[in-house]
């Protein structure tokens, strides 16, 4: 199963990030192969807010849907992505920020594998190279919310 996991100093506070990346809704605007992303729940509780949110990923010709359930935990510094339906057999994905310096390390981690060998040849690599660049998309996004950082 494919599995990517990194660890990424930024200067932005560490909830800067964490509300960069919990802004889903506005993955379309800047998330490699993100053509889409639609939110059909949200709950807020005393640990923080859960979605279900089904997001559109386009390669080429092919275009494919998937859910998942999305735990946002401001006070933790923690976002975890679990997947629902769709192309995937399995997707996992984990986010935490921690405060570094002046800035903060952003953790990543990513394990997921395709229901279909079929699909998993012909998207897998261009979404395994979409998944290493994903702390780098945020880190962008990042800057054009909240401007340069000595450091960035």
């Amino acid at each position: 199963m494919p599995s990517f996991r990194t660890v990424r100093h930024v200067p932005f506070t560490p909830r800067e990030m964490f509300d960069v990346v919990a802004d889903v809704e506005r993955y379309p605007e800047f998330l490699p192969l993100c053509e889409g992303l639609v939110v059909t729940e949200r709950k807020t509780g005393e640990r923080g807010t859960e979605l279900t949110a089904t997001m559109t990923v386009g390669y080429k010709s092919i275009t494919e849907r998937f859910t998942t359930h999305v735990t946002l935990d401001p006070e933790a510094g923690r976002i975890k992505v679990r997947h629902l339906d769709g192309p995937f057999s399995h997707l996992e994905n984990d986010w935490r920020f921690v405060p570094s310096g002046t800035g903060c390390e952003v953790h990543f981690a990513i394990d997921y594998a395709f229901r279909s060998a079929m699909l998993s040849l012909i998207v897998g690599a261009a979404f395994d190279k979409a998944v290493r660049s994903y702390t780098e998309a945020f880190e962008a996004r990042a800057r054009t919310l909240y401007g340069s950082r000595a450091g960035a």
